[in-house]
């Protein structure tokens, strides 16, 4: 026994004396209790042993952390344990790093103060003058309509700080700033901001974007609601505006760009600069800062638990999304939805032949849903069904399979080969005549339509590898809405694992379209050629478990991007095909594949750039992680 790990005397005694506290910040017995349910639905025995042992840590409780209770608390606790105060000689030391930097970038803020009260323009400007890095200058655009008592303090800002500025209209872009940023006069920055932003810009000088997570904050200054954002992530771009607040525009880049577009509205101009940006950045010019630099205004903390979707829709948003579109040269349409923007994109005149794969061994019932839902209700019109028989015996099954083989456009090729579901779908490949491939469960049941129009239409985007549907459980709670790397220690899992049916998620994310690393096979679409330019499936390291993941991270290493979509629906009927144990072959081979994954994929594994490292990898629902995978930095506020 080493050194770090206390006795287990010592560690019971840990845990017997932060339990009734843990307890009490979580609602009670009851809340706790209510947590642990959550947890073992989602996650089973071993994600509540998991959560056993981090609250056994001392790191924080996630079994404590009761979900039915007000954000705000649970926030509250995490900030308190995983965000140092920056303090005085914390301030000292930024400012010694930044003495050191070859250059020092300057900043030109534009607040625009309409509808803003005095209160909440003091803590705007109380938050830009009080930042640490002091190469800023601030511009604050007020309309005509400001009370008289708000100007006269403003200019009496400006009178005493020779860095503001007020002025009626905004004023273009300063020759003397390197980056700019566009903020609402309600909200606050965080005071080390811009020394992060700057931070960014000189560890990476072809950096020309730069965005940060944020938060909310009330007038009593208490936070809540962080959104703990993903990295760059196009399509989720395309579905909210998830980067301007705040983000950091490189000011040459803006001004070859023409600078804000007022003609989309005040809220959306920001978010069509963001678009016309991301058209001319490759990726790695673009970076994320996975802390919370920025609080939005909320009246109340009360008024937060759930997302306000034209906070991240603004008014106008769908008219610059569907400039973007255009400018790039994408056949599609942009409109709003209920948590969100939506693209649609268009199919091609002449459409691609779809190959459908469904392994199955026995499994009538299943796989003859899964098939005949197909059939029945896919409006897509060109696909074919190859069905890969894996030694089934039942002579009902073979009877089926024998009916089904006679119908146009589907086939069943036999394997009696041990069961190797990645060999099984490559075997299909083999002989498949389309130029897109559909990897199907025998457990799936179609629900839309248009399922693999939409699916189809996504894969055959340029720089996109695979695409996965939303999948629901027959009870409908969700089963898959992306994949997650590295849940509870392992490979991967699914995010917002059995949400319910109206819950949009997270910040809207289990309702939108965006990027994963992964989505699962048990539903997904790929080129043909983008499937054999990767090699396919891995039938060699993985027969059974995350060959679908290392396909789709063998996709991304290839310069590929994953997207998963909400608007393609199918039930998984995944509990009716899982086996209830596990021989000991069968748990040595799984544990064998789960090495296998580390190994090839090392750290990228808990480091998914799709999710965040505030966030816990113990179970899917986007709880806060104890403690952050990100390294403890000062804090981003003088009060919790």
């Amino acid at each position: 026994m080493n050194a770090s790990t206390p006795p287990p005397r010592s560690r019971l005694w840990r845990a017997l004396a932060f339990i009734p506290n843990a307890v009490y910040k979580g609602g009670g017995l009851g809340g706790a209790a209510r947590r642990a349910m959550q947890i073992f639905r989602q996650s089973g025995v071993r994600g509540v042993a998991r959560s056993v042992r981090v609250l056994l840590r001392g790191d924080g409780p996630p079994l404590m952390a009761d979900a039915s209770r007000p954000d705000r608390f649970q926030y509250r606790e995490w900030l308190k344990r995983h965000e140092s105060p920056l303090t005085p000689q914390a301030r000292q030391d930024l400012e010694a790093q930044a003495s050191r930097w070859p250059r020092k970038p300057a900043f030109a803020l534009t607040m625009t103060a309409a509808d803003s009260s005095l209160q909440a323009l003091e803590r705007a400007v109380a938050s830009v003058r009080g930042q640490v890095y002091p190469h800023w200058r601030l511009t604050l655009v007020v309309p005509a309509s400001l009370s008289t008592q708000a100007r006269a303090w403003l200019d009496s800002q400006a009178s005493v700080d020779g860095r503001i500025d007020v002025a009626e209209l905004q004023s273009p872009v300063g020759a003397s700033a390197d980056w700019l940023a566009f903020c609402d006069a309600r909200d606050a920055l965080a005071p080390d901001a811009l020394w992060r932003a700057a931070e960014a810009a000189v560890r990476n000088p072809d950096v020309a974007l730069i965005y940060t997570d944020e938060d909310r904050i009330a007038d009593d200054g208490q936070r809540s609601a962080p959104y703990f954002k993903p990295d760059w992530n196009i399509d989720l771009l395309r579905s909210q505006d998830y980067v301007s607040r705040l983000a950091f525009f490189s000011a040459s880049l803006v001004g070859e760009l023409g600078g804000l577009d007022a003609s989309f509205g005040e809220e959306a101009a920001s978010y069509d600069l963001a678009l016309r940006c991301a058209e001319q950045l490759a990726p790695e010019r673009i970076v994320h800062i996975p802390k919370v630099l920025y609080h939005r205004h909320v009246a109340s903390a009360d008024n937060v638990h759930a997302m306000d979707p034209a906070e991240y829709a603004p008014e106008g948003g769908e008219r610059a999304l569907q400039a973007h579109l255009a400018r790039s040269g994408i056949a599609a349409t942009a409109e709003r939805g209920a948590h969100g923007f939506r693209v649609r994109y268009a199919l091609p005149s002449e459409l691609p032949l779809v190959s459908l794969f469904i392994p199955t061994r026995n499994g009538l019932k299943l796989v003859r849903q899964c098939i005949e839902s197909i059939l029945e209700k896919t409006l897509y019109p060109r696909y074919e069904i190859i069905l890969v028989d894996n030694g089934s015996d039942d002579p009902e099954a073979l009877r089926y399979f024998e009916e089904i083989a006679a119908r146009s456009g589907v086939r069943v090729l036999r394997d009696d080969s041990p069961f190797n579901y990645s060999a099984l779908n490559n075997g299909a490949a083999a002989i498949a005549k389309g130029d897109v491939f559909g990897l199907i469960n025998n457990d799936i049941e179609v629900i839309s339509p248009d399922w693999l129009g939409e699916l189809v239409s996504i894969a055959l985007q340029p720089g996109v590898g695979a695409a996965g549907a939303r999948l629901w459980y027959p009870e409908m709670t969700l089963q898959h809405a992306g994949v997650v790397l590295g849940y509870r220690g392992g490979v991967a899992d699914h995010a917002h694992r059995r949400l319910g049916r109206d819950d949009p998620g997270y910040f809207g994310r289990a309702a939108l379209m965006q990027g994963f690393s992964a989505v699962t096979a048990a539903c997904l679409v790929v080129r043909r050629a983008l499937y054999e330019q990767v090699g396919g499936l891995d039938e060699v390291h993985l027969k059974v478990a995350y060959n679908d993941v290392d396909f789709c991270l063998r996709l991304r290493e290839a310069g590929y991007r994953n997207v998963w979509t909400p608007y393609a629906e199918l039930f998984h009927h995944e509990s009716a095909t899982r086996p209830s144990d596990l021989s000991e072959a069968q748990i040595e081979r799984f544990l064998g594949e789960e090495r296998y994954m580390k190994n090839r994929w090392g750290d990228l594994l808990f480091n998914d750039p799709a999710y965040n490292p505030n966030l816990s990898l113990e179970i899917e629902d986007f709880s806060y992680a104890w403690p952050p995978r990100a390294a403890r930095l000062p804090s981003t506020t003088t009060s919790a």
